[in-house]
């Protein structure tokens, strides 16, 4: 009988990424002791420690990554083999994956991820934010099922996309900002001696994206719109921000918008999804996005 099974995979992948049995107790929803037991059972039958004890921190000795580094793929792997199998009994998949863009809020889709939990499917819902390119590579790479991406994605196809809409940018500052006194509309050398607050690419192997962003500008680099409002807000810099999301802050005076010689251009969204997934968990988010996605942030052209 094999002494390693998917559990005893899944348990010390969970005790690896949350550093401690502790923490690992916390998110499998167990006691400590029953982890602590747990483990000390399975490096008896194995012969050999999976972990290095240091207090209440554990890491993984040379044996124990080694189990993980296959492990994790045999975890993946039955996760994709019970996800056929539930798709083939139901039509719905076990879990379907949505990674939005960036500029566009999680709170802007909790309407259609509540209808979708109100069908009781079964499916499991993971969603996801990246920025720029971001998304088209989850997409490419299979860390997603259906995205809903920012600009153009990448050539190579096997995957099928369609506009969904766009969004409108504003050139904004806070009102303490210096370039509020210049008064006049701002050129490309009034803002190279000021921070842009600018959105880093979350792509990990498709080339960086930048919109904007001049020739030896200073810059701050954040990982969201979000953190990049907020910096502006604050007068860490400037940027052009998405004028659907910041309704308030210029309602409230916290930012102000300033002409410029150069305006950015709207932005366009697609929404994406593989080449030949048909799981009826992704049809019915296509289906509804097509009737539904933020039309208050995103005036949309059509889905088909």
């Amino acid at each position: 009988m094999l002494k390693l099974t998917l559990e005893a995979i899944e348990l010390v992948d969970a005790i690896a990424r949350h550093g401690s049995f502790a923490a690992a107790a916390a998110r499998l929803n167990k006691v400590p002791s029953t982890i602590s037991y747990a483990v000390g059972k399975l490096e008896e039958q194995l012969g050999m420690l999976l972990f290095e004890r240091n207090g209440p921190r554990v890491t993984l000795t040379s044996a124990g990554d080694e189990m993980l580094k296959e492990g994790r793929w045999l975890l993946g792997a039955a996760s994709d083999l019970e996800s056929r199998m539930r798709q083939i009994a139901t039509g719905y998949e076990s879990e379907l994956r949505l990674v939005h863009d960036s500029l566009i809020p999680t709170q802007a889709l909790i309407n259609d991820i509540r209808a979708f939990e109100d069908l009781r499917c079964g499916t499991r819902l993971r969603i996801g934010c990246e920025a720029l390119t971001g998304a088209w590579e989850a997409l490419r790479e299979g860390r997603a099922d259906i995205v809903i991406a920012a600009g153009e994605g990448p050539a190579g196809g096997g995957y099928q996309a369609v506009t969904v809409g766009s969004l409108d940018f504003a050139f904004c500052v806070a009102p303490t900002h210096p370039l509020t006194r210049l008064g006049r509309p701002l050129q490309r050398g009034d803002l190279l001696d000021c921070n842009a607050i600018v959105v880093g690419d979350s792509a990990r192997s498709l080339s960086d994206r930048t919109v904007g962003l001049l020739a030896g500008q200073p810059r701050i680099t954040v990982p969201s719109m979000a953190a990049k409002i907020a910096c502006q807000v604050e007068g860490l810099g400037h940027g052009h921000l998405p004028r659907a999301c910041i309704a308030g802050e210029l309602a409230r005076g916290t930012l102000v918008e300033l002409p410029t010689e150069e305006s950015r251009p709207s932005e366009s969204f697609w929404l994406a999804w593989k080449t030949g997934a048909e799981g009826r968990a992704l049809r019915w988010w296509r289906e509804r996005l097509n009737r539904s996605l933020v039309p208050a942030l995103l005036p949309r052209s059509g889905l088909q």
